[in-house]
């Protein structure tokens, strides 16, 4: 480790003292430019002679020597009875041809021309050249700034071996089992290749964000014992042509003096796109992806180097990357299920004051669709609300608030709002609420409030009790209703629209789409996928498509908005009711939403 560390800082400081001296050139540079400057605007006040007078003082004989230098158009005149001066020249030979003539005529005139000194022409040198010495000390700059001088910081390493082990990482348990075979291979080579098998050279892991795919792939490096490389696929990419294909070179030289070792290449999508035929910025990316294809394809049978990579769109990658002998391995990292996320928070939970009312169980229940981090992140913003408000231990409150915070966004008490925009937000949630309730295939309503939250006037939370694998036409059906019911209360109850219903319309808007495009749930164009066609694909479905499919979509949104505003008709009263509580209390919870329509 100290090696390690000494190694870092002599080349942190020569990274400085090359900064340095790039500054000490161009801070030279700059100063003999002012000096030039200054030069020139001294010689611009000097007593000058005009060339007319000159031409003048030499026809009526006062001019006793004229001192010319090469290469330069300003001469010194010495005349009869006065100081010494300077004129312009504007054409040297045929100023020289006159005096010349003169001489012969028998005016004494003595020419001098002399040749110009070094140091004389050294300043005009350097201020002709001044560009070109700031444009290259730059480009040094860049590219030590770059990496491409300094094998260590070519990417960001991590040559100490990881302390993430399996133990870790919570939720993911056939995930791990999967990749204990990739730990094997790290650790007993031998015992495969005597077998005949070959060690897999890369595995891809893909799933959303905050699943845990980097994680993994410290725990594989942290229980094979080995040295774990990490780089993002973005640091590949560079404003100059060559610069990210010399990166995996560079990177893959590192990776095979550490051998056994694993790369880990996060965000791979971000070099490993879809090859094009394209110029500029598509062209380097096509010659990082085939240094990192060439590469790949290098390993010996004697290097036993593991390439892991992460991607949120496995989509976009190459076929070539994909193929048996690069990314043997191809392995999903889904959100947690409902044990999943309960062990997940039992892990992050190990180092927290947890008071005896919170329930990991029912918070799990609650938090269906959630990552890994996200749960992480939620114990986190619950433990800063316990002592943001003198708690001595999280209590459940505190969880409950920091889910709202994350999921909805911070409560706002103070903000000051109108009786008639506390009205039209009430029976908004109300109307969500209300409609929600009537529809079978929604799930119970946990809270609603007109408290903002976040850039939300209001809000209604629901129990998300259930994981969901698949979503039936009803129920996407039901989720449009639910969506617009509270655009419907508006217009039943206030006789006008607002704005506050922007967002429910996206969301509705967008799942109407993917009924339509994406999933064939239109009766009237059948089960056709329409997503990302190209135009040309598009004409095989018949002419004015496009037409047909907006047709069917609205027909979807318009049906939902009709069944909202019969559904809030018919029960009026309990949407009334529901206003009315939410304008006297603000909130209402799960008990108390249950308890008013269970009134007769």
């Amino acid at each position: 480790m100290d090696k390690d560390k000494n190694k870092n800082n002599e080349k942190e400081k020569s990274k400085k003292l090359l900064i340095s001296l790039i500054g000490l050139i161009i801070l030279l540079v700059i100063v003999i430019a002012g000096i030039i400057i200054y030069n020139q605007k001294n010689k611009e006040d000097e007593d000058t002679l005009a060339y007319t007078d000159l031409i003048k003082e030499i026809s009526y004989g006062n001019v006793e020597k004229v001192e010319l230098t090469t290469g330069s158009r300003t001469a010194k005149i010495t005349i009869r009875n006065e100081e010494e001066k300077t004129a312009i020249i504007p054409d040297t030979e045929a100023f020289i041809t006159l005096i010349q003539t003169k001489v012969a005529e028998g005016n004494e005139i003595e020419l001098i021309q002399k040749p110009q000194s070094f140091f004389a022409q050294l300043p005009a040198t350097l201020f002709s050249i001044l560009p070109t010495i700031i444009m290259v000390a730059l480009f040094i700059m860049i590219f030590k700034m770059q990496g491409l001088g300094e094998k260590g910081k070519v990417y960001d390493e991590t040559e100490r071996k990881t302390k993430v082990r399996f133990d870790d990482i919570a939720g993911l348990e056939e995930e791990k089992g999967e990749l204990i075979e990739i730990v094997d291979f790290l650790k007993r080579p031998e015992k495969y290749t005597k077998m005949g098998a070959r060690v897999p050279k890369g595995v891809l892991l893909y799933g959303k964000p905050g699943t845990g795919k980097t994680l993994i792939a410290k725990a594989i490096a942290g229980e094979a014992d080995v040295p774990f490389i990490s780089m993002s696929g973005s640091e590949f990419i560079e404003m100059f042509a060559g610069l990210g294909a010399s990166r995996v070179r560079k990177l893959f030289e590192k990776a095979r003096k550490l051998a056994p070792c694993i790369v880990f290449i996060d965000e791979i999508d971000a070099i490993g796109s879809r090859r094009t035929s394209n110029n500029g910025a598509e062209s380097e990316n096509n010659q990082t992806l085939n240094q990192l294809l060439v590469e790949m394809d290098g390993f010996g049978s004697e290097e036993t180097i593991i390439v892991l990579a992460a991607t949120n769109r496995p989509e976009m990658l190459d076929k070539a990357l994909l193929r048996p002998g690069r990314f043997d391995r191809q392995i999903t990292i889904p959100n947690p299920d409902l044990k999943g996320r309960l062990e997940i928070l039992k892990l992050h939970s190990k180092d927290k004051k947890l008071s005896d009312d919170v329930n990991l169980e029912s918070i799990a229940e609650d938090t269906a669709g959630f990552t890994g981090a996200e749960l992480e992140n939620i114990l986190n913003e619950a433990a800063i609300v316990a002592t943001k408000n003198k708690h001595e231990e999280i209590e459940n409150d505190d969880i409950e608030e920091a889910v709202k915070k994350v999921t909805v966004g911070l409560e706002k008490k103070e903000r000051v709002i109108s009786d008639k925009d506390k009205r039209l937000t009430a029976y908004h949630e109300a109307g969500h609420a209300v409609v929600s309730r009537y529809l079978p295939t929604q799930t119970n309503v946990k809270e609603v409030s007109i408290i903002p939250r976040g850039v939300a006037g209001g809000y209604t939370m629901y129990k998300s009790n259930e994981d969901k694998y698949y979503i039936s036409k009803t129920e996407m059906q039901e989720k449009l209703i639910a969506l617009l019911g509270g655009r419907a209360a508006e217009r039943l109850v206030l006789d006008d629209i607002s704005t506050g219903a922007s967002n429910d319309i996206e969301v509705a808007t967008q799942i109407a789409r993917d009924m339509v495009m994406k999933y064939g749930m239109s009766d009237k164009l059948g089960p056709i996928d329409f997503q990302g066609k190209e135009p040309y694909e598009m004409q095989m479905f018949g002419e004015n498509i496009g037409d047909k499919i907006g047709e069917e979509v609205k027909t979807l949104i318009d049906t939902a908005y009709n069944d909202a505003i019969i559904l809030l008709k018919e029960h009026r009263d309990k949407l009334d009711k529901i206003a009315e509580t939410l304008l006297q209390k603000e909130k209402i919870n799960e008990q108390e939403f249950n308890q008013i329509f269970e009134q007769e």
